[in-house]
């Protein structure tokens, strides 16, 4: 059965673009041009994602994310934003975004976020409620406890909340602690698909991640490694660990 996108853009030609463009992926597309519209339609006929614009008359998308997440919608959203900056695309998570593509983009990318928010939304719904109680399924590291099944996670005494990418970044760090993973790796496991050295992405939500996990006076959880070619610092890329018990793996 195909998947329902929700695309809310004012753009008339990006609009009329993805809605070509994404049935033609299998997609099933239900478009409208601003924020008021979006939030009628969720409503009326909950979609499977929704493809929100930041900018848009009326309520922008960022209100969007927030009033649905409020709601208790945990539907996956991607943003489209012509905002560069990390603070922009920060505000975005903060207001319960899953994952952004920043304009102009390439098409290919908008399918290749859509199809890996969609395959691990398909993955939760598909874990049965018996294993989420399942003590077992648990991963504890670093003093943080993660629940994948139930996909909520604990720092001490203290939950945090994370939208769907933070947590499954958070979880694949986690579940290599004492390893160094590099971007590649990450971004194929993650998103699916590797964006290249340039991409930011990954950055991104390492920082965003640090900001809700980190405890005044205590030690750091994530740390970046940068990579190391015949002894210099190599600049192609940089490589995540995660902290466990003091100690971080380091690069062969």
């Amino acid at each position: 059965m195909p998947h329902n996108v929700l695309l809310a853009e004012d753009d008339r030609a990006i609009r009329h673009a993805l809605e070509r463009a994404l049935p033609l992926e299998g997609y099933e597309v239900t478009a409208v041009a601003d924020g008021v519209e979006a939030l009628a339609q969720a409503h009326r006929s909950p979609p499977d994602v929704l493809v929100l614009d930041v900018m848009m008359p009326g309520i922008d998308g960022l209100q969007v994310c927030r009033v649905l997440r409020a709601e208790g919608d945990r539907t996956p959203i991607l943003m489209l934003t012509a905002r560069v900056e990390t603070a922009d695309r920060i505000a975005g998570l903060d207001a319960g975004a899953d994952d952004y593509v920043v304009k102009p983009f390439d098409v290919d990318e908008v399918f290749a976020r859509l199809r890996a928010l969609l395959r691990r939304t398909d993955l939760a719904v598909g874990v049965p409620e018996e294993q989420q109680r399942m003590p077992g399924a648990q991963v504890a590291v670093a003093g943080l406890r993660i629940d994948p099944p139930a996909r909520r996670v604990w720092r001490g005494e203290r939950e945090i909340d994370l939208t769907r990418t933070e947590f499954d970044l958070l979880e694949l760090l986690a579940r290599n602690a004492g390893i160094v993973l590099d971007h590649s790796t990450i971004y194929d496991r993650i998103w699916g698909y590797d964006f290249g050295p340039g991409s930011k992405n990954l950055a991104v939500y390492v920082g965003y991640l640090r900001r809700k996990l980190d405890e005044p006076g205590a030690s750091a959880l994530i740390h970046t490694v940068r990579g190391v070619a015949r002894g210099r610092v190599s600049s192609i890329r940089v490589m995540v660990g995660f902290q466990a018990c003091g100690a971080l793996g380091r690069p062969g």
